[in-house]
């Protein structure tokens, strides 16, 4: 049996800003080994000699994947779980089905959790991250609205053109066939409970009912 068939994977799906990053996070904390595949594309730029803004890290995507294929992401992701050489490893960003059937039919255990939040809770999250790639607000001086309600329109333009992106790689196919759902409509706290109730379930038995 190959390496990666003796492993565990647990993967993190959602729309932008859906808190997928903050739940690896919680996952982190319970002393899980998170790889994130958006490091990919981030290490890729960095190779380029290029900022990691949303259109160049975009760009280097959708590059990769039409010149590697549809998997070309989560096989390096891959390589990096592996590296890690921990039995269990959690994968936080998959954007796509062809890429959570990639980790299923190469780990011993794969389950899909999708991270669910509304539109409005989505971008305040972008906004209070402060990634380099993270939607933000036009500075310039259009007249008109305030300048509040004009970075509001523009964070929400970024966070739309980012998840048509995301669409057009699979990511609503591979949300709708989750193996399980966790709603973040509510506070941190609340988030963190249900994270930690389902990685507690997941890991003490498998995940099964």
């Amino acid at each position: 049996m190959r390496d990666e068939e003796r492993m565990k994977i647990i993967g993190f799906v959602g729309l932008p800003g859906s808190g997928k990053g903050e739940a690896s996070r919680i996952a982190r904390e319970r002393g899980l080994v998170v790889v994130v595949m958006g490091d990919v594309i981030r290490q890729e730029a960095a190779r380029q000699g290029l900022e990691p803004t949303d259109q160049n890290l975009g760009r280097i995507g959708n590059a990769l994947r039409e010149r590697e294929g549809p998997e070309a992401v989560a096989k390096r992701t891959l390589e990096m779980a592996q590296r890690t050489g921990r039995d269990l490893v959690v994968v936080d960003g998959l954007r796509s089905q062809a890429e959570a059937d990639f980790f299923r039919s190469r780990a011993e255990e794969f389950y899909l959790i999708e991270v669910q939040a509304a539109a409005d809770v989505r971008l305040r999250w972008l906004e209070n991250r402060g990634r380099p790639d993270d939607p933000k607000g036009c500075e310039e001086d259009r007249g008109g609205a305030s300048a509040e309600d004009r970075a509001v329109d523009s964070a929400a333009s970024a966070l739309k053109e980012r998840e048509g992106r995301e669409k057009g790689w699979g990511l609503c196919q591979a949300m709708e066939r989750a193996d399980y759902r966790i709603d973040n409509s509510g506070s941190l706290e609340d988030l963190r409970q249900r994270v930690v109730q389902l990685l507690d379930r997941i890991t003490a038995d498998g995940g099964k009912n």
